[in-house]
């Protein structure tokens, strides 16, 4: 596994999530433009930097709150590190976007070309192969995966992240946390990136329940069967509203979406649920970002957030690049590195039980020595 310096490099860069306005498609030290003619900006470094890192986001967008997000502000951390780095960005709308996207920043010869998403992964793959002296990086795609499938290109940073760990530490204090006895999660689109989150969830609430005695209830994913909801994209909210409201008709108080903008019509269900007149209690986990960052109005209902370092891989990413060390390869996420965590519990810091939470404690130094496995059907 390469970068030992990623666990400094994720906090380092904690304060750069924090300040940087999510969703927005404007920095100091970026420009932004987009295929789909939305208005673009440019930042007032953009004509001073020697170095030029590009991100061709994926069809969530920019403004996603989840992984597309993440990895702008990555590309952003890193012009925020070096004065010498200039970065920008093309948006998808369609897959069809992918190629022109990739090739209009193969023209203006960018330093790092950085894409987002498993859905990238043949576009990506093919530009490695026709341009060997280009330096590429994709989030959440690896030739271990099988996202990647050609031979290996040495000039693709493959930044995936075992979410199947932090996810599991989910699924633990969610079964923890019920009151119903069942908690919910479902997908965007059915990819491995997707499942493996969902595996995770799965696992930590089985074990909850053999550790505890307990019978907590998953609904919207089965790990053995590999069976689930999903809801068909990242960015249809009214699909998500419905398919968590569905999940609290039938008794869950906890839901985790793993669904990029669609998750955020999950969280208007669940405030609808709070609001509503003799309802239950009705929470939720956020997925990819802290939730109380990147869709502070739902703070509230964000027991936690289970996160991927997707900033500090991508800042990472570009930073080799600029100075000369870049190697391509795979970098894997995880506890131990930092590159797959639960966020801070912000509001419920004090309505977790101090028991529960030394149990995940113990649960987590568990899964990074080993000694509790976190098996997943979906490959880093």
């Amino acid at each position: 596994m390469r970068y030992s310096a990623w666990a400094t490099a994720a906090a380092a860069v904690t304060a750069t999530l924090v300040i940087a306005a999510c969703g927005s498609s404007s920095s100091s030290a970026s420009s932004g433009t987009s295929s789909s003619a939305s208005a673009s900006s440019t930042g007032t470094a953009a004509t001073a930097g020697k170095f030029l890192g590009c991100m061709v986001t994926d069809i969530g967008g920019i403004d996603d709150r989840s992984f597309n997000t993440s990895s702008w502000n990555g590309m952003q951390a890193a012009a925020s590190a070096d004065s010498s780095v200039t970065v920008k960005y093309l948006q998808s709308t369609t897959q069809s976007d992918y190629v022109p996207n990739i090739d209009a920043f193969l023209s203006q010869k960018c330093g790092i070309i950085a894409t987002v998403g498993f859905l990238m992964a043949g576009a990506t793959e093919a530009a490695a192969k026709a341009h060997p002296s280009q330096k590429f990086a994709i989030v959440d795609c690896s030739y271990a995966s099988g996202c990647l499938t050609g031979p290996h290109e040495a000039n693709i940073d493959q930044l995936v992240y075992n979410t199947a760990q932090d996810g599991f530490l989910g699924g633990y204090l969610a079964a923890g946390m019920t009151k119903s006895g069942k908690v919910a999660t479902f997908g965007g689109q059915e990819l491995p990136t997707v499942t493996i989150y969902m595996d995770g969830f799965w696992d930590g609430v089985q074990y909850y329940n053999q550790k505890h005695g307990t019978h907590v209830q998953v609904l919207g994913w089965d790990e053995p069967t590999q069976k689930g909801s999903f809801t068909g994209d990242f960015t249809n909210e009214t699909k998500g509203a419905t398919l968590t409201q569905t999940f609290i008709t039938e008794g869950a108080d906890i839901v985790f979406p793993v669904a990029g903008m669609t998750g955020l019509g999950a969280a208007k269900a669940v405030q609808d649920a709070d609001n509503a007149a003799g309802s239950q209690k009705v929470n939720m986990m956020w997925v990819d970002t802290d939730g109380c960052i990147s869709a502070a109005q739902y703070c509230k209902y964000f027991i936690t957030s289970v996160e991927k370092g997707i900033v500090a891989s991508v800042k990472a990413a570009v930073t080799s690049a600029a100075n000369g060390t870049f190697k391509g390869g795979t970098y894997v996420g995880t506890l131990a590195n930092g590159g797959a965590v639960l966020a801070p519990y912000h509001t419920f810091a004090t309505k977790i039980p101090a028991s529960l939470q030394n149990e995940l404690k113990q649960v987590q130094a568990g899964i990074e020595n080993g000694s509790i496995p976190t098996p997943t059907k979906s490959p880093v």
